[in-house]
């Protein structure tokens, strides 16, 4: 029944709508991920963009590392070496693809978020699909916003924080030899102590966490290529060649590079499925699509460098074999491979990446679960400490079980996370589309920081706590409105 459902949601109602929420935003809002492609740079060089505000908000820079940290997981490692083996080198090409639109969907869904955020007593924001959806779509959808949290908090609060503990603990195991057990209990402690600590420590620590374990992926990538850097152009054109049926049939030919690289693309950079929506929306912004455009720069940071350096890395080697390698796969694929470019230190390195992208996302997790609970009590401090020790349990629990059956439902409940959020964004395509609009209208008349002013937005049913932009950006605001709205011979 599991393995029906996901076949499902996955293999066609799913992919259908992602891929038509991706092209329909990239048409509607002027291929804005292109657009803005350079202003996601200057954003995150801006020094407010590391700064938190006066009031202790999270800066746009640590939202974006945290969702970083959520969405570069096993999928980058093992993921990309699975769509290779059963859709051929083309599989990365329509992953690259994927990747493009599906940052125009992430920017949708984080300005959806930043602009129905709620402001929290203690000085933080929450956000996400649970919120925009009751406060975007009404009173009678409140239901539907109830069940996203649900299934948030079932898919990632529990299911997919016991998977990474087991992937962290297995990898550990296969690096250094130290049974799962005993680092399921040191692993336990050290999401304990940084989880108790909320948000901001989470922050803090994916501040530090996600650059190393970025950055040293990203270098061993660089000494790959500096390796081969000869075959590079061959293994562009094998890529490219392969998506488009015209090099010998590798995998299962022209339609499963197209299937493997849609489904590799959609679980890896998880744009769409409404998770990241709940980080983004804790950043204190001037602007809700500054947030968008950051987080549309995360989808880029996990498909098209991190998925592409361990596409690089298993192309380039003399591992790969689209003959033959029904028993080679998955992460003991790209270990095989880097081991074939650096020697046999690069198994060890694989299994250290993945273990550091497994913890970042238990964290990640934990963050989404405690928002879901959130969203029905933010009062009750004994809910969110029972499910922080329940989530300590979990990290102990998945390190040393076999979690087949718990994998296959957390799949169906994804799906269906995926499927509540993707009506959300349908239906709330002309919102997103008008913060845009406020957005490039304030870029065209030259403010090069454009600011949120909540006032000409009430019938949003917005919370005006939670956007208290300082006093003299929103006069500068409304005075080019009423500018605007002159005639021109007054203007003169």
């Amino acid at each position: 029944m599991l393995e029906f459902l996901n076949e499902l949601l996955w293999g066609k109602v799913l992919i259908a709508l992602l891929v038509t929420v991706g092209i329909g935003f990239t048409v509607a809002s002027r291929f804005v991920q292109f657009r803005y492609f350079g202003r996601m740079f200057r954003i995150l060089s801006a020094s407010q963009a590391f700064q938190r505000d006066k009031h202790g908000h999270l800066s746009s820079f640590q939202a974006l590392l945290l969702s970083v940290a959520g969405r570069v997981g096993g999928g980058n490692i093992a993921g990309v070496a699975v769509a290779i083996t059963l859709g051929g080198p083309g599989a990365v090409f329509w992953m690259w693809v994927v990747g493009l639109m599906g940052m125009a969907t992430s920017f949708l869904e984080c300005s959806l978020a930043q602009t129905y955020k709620v402001a929290e007593p203690d000085g933080t924001y929450r956000g996400g699909p649970a919120h925009y959806i009751a406060r975007g779509l009404g009173a009678r959808w409140k239901w539907m916003a109830g069940l996203y949290s649900v299934l948030l908090l079932l898919t990632f609060g529990f299911g997919f924080t016991a998977l990474q503990s087991y992937a962290v603990a297995t990898s550990v195991d296969d690096a250094f030899g130290i049974p799962v057990f005993y680092t399921g209990i040191a692993l336990a402690m050290v999401v304990g102590l940084i989880i108790f600590g909320g948000v901001r420590r989470i922050a803090r620590v994916a501040e530090f966490l996600v650059p190393v374990m970025a950055g040293s992926y990203l270098l061993i990538t660089a000494v790959v290529l500096a390796l081969n850097i000869e075959q590079i152009p061959d293994v562009f054109m094998l890529i490219v060649n392969s998506a488009f049926g015209l090099e010998p049939v590798v995998g299962g030919g022209i339609g499963a590079a197209i299937l493997m690289g849609v489904k590799r693309g959609l679980f890896s950079n998880e744009a769409g499925l409404g998770s990241a929506p709940n980080v983004a929306a804790v950043a204190y912004v001037p602007h809700p699509a500054n947030q968008g455009v950051v987080q549309s720069f995360s989808v880029f940071i996990d498909t098209l460098i991190i998925c592409s350096s361990t596409a690089f890395i298993i192309l380039l080697s003399g591992v790969y074999d689209p003959v033959g390698m029904s028993d080679v796969g998955g992460v003991a694929l790209t270990q095989s491979a880097l081991a074939d470019h650096v020697g046999e230190w690069g198994r060890s390195f694989v299994s250290v990446a993945l273990m550091l992208f497994g913890f970042s996302t238990i964290l990640y997790n934990y963050y989404l679960g405690e928002n879901s609970i959130n969203f029905f009590s933010t009062e009750n401090q004994n809910f969110f400490n029972t499910f922080r020790v329940a989530i300590i349990g979990l990290v102990c629990w998945g390190a040393t079980t076999d979690l087949g059956t718990v994998f296959g439902f957390a799949d169906v409940t994804m799906g269906l996370l995926a499927l509540v959020n993707l009506i959300a964004l349908i239906a709330l395509f002309k919102p997103g589309l008008r913060i845009l609009k406020d957005f490039d209208d304030q870029l065209a008349e030259g403010i090069e920081q454009p600011v949120f002013d909540v006032a000409r937005f009430k019938d949003l049913n917005l919370d005006a706590a939670a956007w208290e932009i300082e006093q003299e950006d929103i006069e500068r605001v409304r005075s080019r409105v009423n500018r605007s709205s002159q005639p021109a011979t007054e203007r003169s």
